[in-house]
């Protein structure tokens, strides 16, 4: 199994992804929310200059955010700053689409970009729509060396229903998936068989599960300072797409254990201003940081909708996702709380 990194990017991220090399990681994964973080690219770049064997990916880019030659530049870029080291993580659009108020992409649109984007960072000549007309576009000068278009950038889906996983599994990608432990080896299971039904061994595949949360010491103010301050942001995060699906972008009303949390969270919703736009404070930190009125947040509920525990607990718990098929897992280092990739590196270290 594989150990990796994944980040919120910021300009100095080059400084975590240079320790997570020296600390034998496998690579570093960058997320691409515009408004929220600095460039991926532009911080992708600084971190391929100052290391030598640590894979660089997109985790995740989207689709509508920017053009198909404009995102195989980029990563023919990157894979001339580092050969063979660069991976295309692509998926329908979270975060990077929620910041301004936007759904996911269709599943068909988003089909045709990853194939276009697919064909020219192989060096092809593609047919192309833009702007209602329709258009011949490639690489027309690969052979000068200004990029890299002869290493292979694997490409990475993430996707989580059915149809996505179909699609992943005909555009022959690799597999990004987002959560815990909680229903990891049975999604696992249903990407499996969509390899197998578009013709692919999965042993040929790729499975990696990214995640967040802390590494626990027993110690009660210890851990919940841990927990809220490492593993609060994907507790805050399930509410943020909560108030989206359930609030103003989806119109539903959630059941379960977390209704009474949902609506305490959805009355300080209610306050966001502008009323027309309140998405913009609803994501503000989005997988940084928990904010200050989100009061829902406990260290009880960080652990439980995060992948935390002691060293003993986490070692049988990535033993078991290794036994169910993942090849690689990945955790999300946290604004200002980045040196727990040390903690990280020795839960890794006794798998």
């Amino acid at each position: 199994m594989k150990f990796s990194i994944a980040l919120a990017t910021e300009v100095d991220s080059w400084r975590w992804v240079q320790r997570a090399e020296e600390l034998g990681f496998h690579a570093a994964w960058f997320y691409d929310t515009q408004l929220l973080n600095p460039d991926a690219f532009i911080c992708m770049g600084l971190a391929a200059s100052k290391t030598s064997r640590i894979r660089l990916g997109t985790g995740v880019l989207v689709p509508s955010n920017r053009i198909e030659p404009v995102t195989a530049n980029a990563l023919a870029t990157l894979n001339k700053l580092a050969p063979g080291r660069i991976d295309f993580g692509v998926g329908t659009g979270f975060t990077a689409r929620r910041t301004m108020g936007l759904n996911a992409i269709p599943l068909k649109r988003f089909q045709t970009y990853v194939e276009r984007v697919q064909q020219l960072i192989r060096g092809e000549t593609i047919d192309w729509d833009f702007e209602g007309k329709d258009r011949k576009i490639a690489f027309l000068n690969p052979d000068l060396g200004l990029i890299n278009v002869n290493d292979e950038i694997p490409t990475w889906i993430s996707a989580f229903g059915p149809k996505s996983r179909q699609i992943t599994a005909e555009l022959g990608a690799h597999w990004l998936n987002f959560g815990n432990m909680n229903g990891a080896a049975q999604a696992l299971e249903a990407m499996q068989g969509a390899w197998r039904e578009a013709g692919h061994d999965p042993a040929t595949k790729s499975a990696n599960l990214f995640f967040l949360g802390a590494v626990l010491t027993g110690d009660k103010t210890t851990d919940d300072e841990r927990l809220m301050g490492q593993a609060g942001v994907a507790a805050s995060t399930v509410f943020h797409n909560m108030a989206d699906e359930f609030g103003p972008m989806g119109g539903l009303n959630p059941d379960g254990p977390l209704k009474d949390i949902f609506d305490a969270y959805m009355k300080v919703h209610d306050t966001y201003e502008p009323s027309d736009a309140k998405y913009l404070k609803n994501h503000r930190g989005h997988l940084m940081f928990v904010r200050p009125e989100e009061t829902h947040i406990t260290p009880e509920l960080a652990r439980v909708t995060s992948l935390s525990g002691t060293k003993d607990e986490l070692v049988d718990n990535f033993r078991t996702l290794k036994q169910a098929g993942y090849d690689q897992v990945t955790v999300q280092l946290v604004h200002g709380r980045e040196q727990a990739i040390d903690d990280w590196a020795e839960v890794f270290k006794a798998i």
